[in-house]
């Protein structure tokens, strides 16, 4: 096994895809996100387990249990396990996060080019909140690169 190094930042910039898994461990995957301008991850609840975020580039604002923060460069966030999230892409820049995340299945293993052909990653990413604000996904350009995952 070779493991994985790189410079994360370069690796999330170089990202086109909504997801991308860099790379599977035994364990983890480490998953890197570009969201478009207005574009959000959809709101998730992960009730066995606490998440991770960075903000590699961009700006936006994460909802936590219904309180909004802002968010940018070099910012990292911790979800804790059971709390209803949501990151949205507020600036005019693609948002681009890195996640080391506990392995879930193989299928999380092929890029999703756009949000809507993303998997939902938990069982209650569908419920609505009422707190959090839903912003429509921009159209992603139908020439952007879908890349290999590489392990």
């Amino acid at each position: 096994m070779t493991g994985f190094v790189d410079k994360i930042e370069d690796a999330a910039i170089r990202n086109s895809n909504f997801r991308q898994v860099l790379y599977t461990a035994r364990g983890l995957q480490l998953v890197v996100m570009a969201l478009e301008p207005g574009e959000d991850i959809g709101e998730e609840v992960h009730p066995d387990r606490d998440q991770y975020f960075r903000v590699e580039k961009g700006k936006g604002e994460i909802w936590i249990d219904g309180t909004k923060t802002k968010i940018r460069k070099n910012s990292a966030m911790v979800v804790p396990a059971g709390a209803r999230h949501n990151v949205l892409n507020t600036g005019g820049k693609v948002l681009r996060l890195t996640e080391p995340k506990p392995k879930q299945n193989s299928r999380q293993a092929k890029p999703s080019a756009t949000q809507a052909t993303a998997k939902p990653t938990s069982k209650t990413a569908a419920k609505p909140a009422a707190k959090t604000p839903r912003k429509p996904a921009a159209k992603r350009p139908s020439t952007r690169a879908r890349s290999a995952d590489t392990n």
